[in-house]
């Protein structure tokens, strides 16, 4: 199966509520994508309908080219992660896996495999219902990668996870997507794409605002702004606002400046014996990218999305997070 996610003019309501307005874009294997927004995006409505957990009221979402509900072997061709919370409390971790496994045809030896892969450890066979935000979610990545699917869905995924947690969940996403699979990622929390994402979708109020790489977003965002390290900073600012640059003030000791060459700002402090320890080109980070984008399409309460009807995780299938739910 060709591991694509394709997306085109979904729409859903949930009552007034328009969860998603013209929703489209491509999920292509081989690198990380994004789906971010504010709350009430329309990011984990979207995920729904993918999986079929959802109708849409218009448009199609496509696995490998086929409606998900039209796979015969869904664990095999999609694995996804919800909600971390959606499981039975009093099963183990690993019973969880192995429900998920057996109605799928699959080994125990499969599920040994991939808890040891999500870092669960002695954790498996602890009952779930104790479980840490940490130790949910990487039950619910565990879940995900039981059918080695070349397609992958996590909503939220950093979402509780501690910074090791963090670290590793980037690292594995990554080398995931490096196997050639289409990984797609939602969130709220840039710090966990910052360094995980290739590729951004980022929407608002139900639509696509922008479709866009991650270094050509955060480039333009950057808009040719330096910074400045300095020891004398009221000294920089007078200087460097004399010579017709805007300046703000980022730290302590930091400077961002706009309307300025980095070599102009260099020769300007060094002119007036202004000290400092580093001049370079300043780089936006994805927060403030993605801020940028966004700022004038959060939904008041940014509630879009909580019309959303059954919870849902596990991998490769509607019926597994519906029964996660119950």
């Amino acid at each position: 199966m060709e591991a694509t996610i394709e997306v085109a003019g979904l729409r859903k309501r949930f009552g007034r509520v328009v969860a998603l307005d013209g929703m489209s874009f491509t999920v292509t294997p081989g690198r990380v994508t994004g789906l971010v927004g504010p709350g009430g995006a329309g990011k984990s409505t979207t995920m729904r309908v993918i999986l079929g957990l959802d109708a849409a009221d218009g448009g199609s979402a496509l696995v490998g080219g086929r409606p998900y509900r039209s796979l015969r072997d869904p664990l095999g061709h999609v694995g996804a992660s919800l909600e971390a919370g959606a499981l039975q409390p009093g099963r183990t971790g690993r019973d969880h896996l192995l429900w998920l496994a057996r109605s799928h045809g699959l080994t125990a030896g499969r599920v040994d495999e991939v808890a040891e892969l999500a870092g669960l450890g002695e954790a498996a066979r602890r009952r779930a219902g104790g479980y840490s935000p940490d130790l949910r979610q990487r039950l619910g990545v565990a879940a995900a990668l039981l059918g080695d699917p070349p397609v992958l869905m996590f909503d939220e995924p950093f979402d509780g996870l501690d910074p090791g947690g963090a670290g590793w969940l980037r690292g594995l996403l990554r080398s995931l997507a490096a196997e050639g699979r289409a990984v797609l990622v939602s969130g709220r929390l840039m710090g966990g794409l910052q360094d995980t994402a290739d590729h951004l979708v980022v929407a608002g109020r139900g639509r696509v605002v922008a479709d866009i790489g991650v270094a050509e977003l955060i480039e333009a965002a950057s808009g040719g702004r330096v910074a400045v390290r300095t020891t004398a900073r009221p000294e920089a600012m007078t200087a460097l606002a004399g010579a017709g640059a805007a300046v703000a003030v980022t730290g302590r000791d930091t400077l961002v400046v706009s309307g300025m060459t980095a070599e102009r700002v260099r020769a300007l402090l060094t002119a007036d014996a202004v000290p400092f320890s580093e001049v370079r080109a300043y780089r936006a980070t994805l927060e403030e990218a993605w801020m940028d984008l966004t700022r004038d399409t959060a939904e008041p309460g940014g509630g879009a999305e909580s019309g959303a009807g059954v919870p849902a995780e596990a991998a490769g299938g509607a019926a597994a997070g519906r029964e996660g739910a119950r």
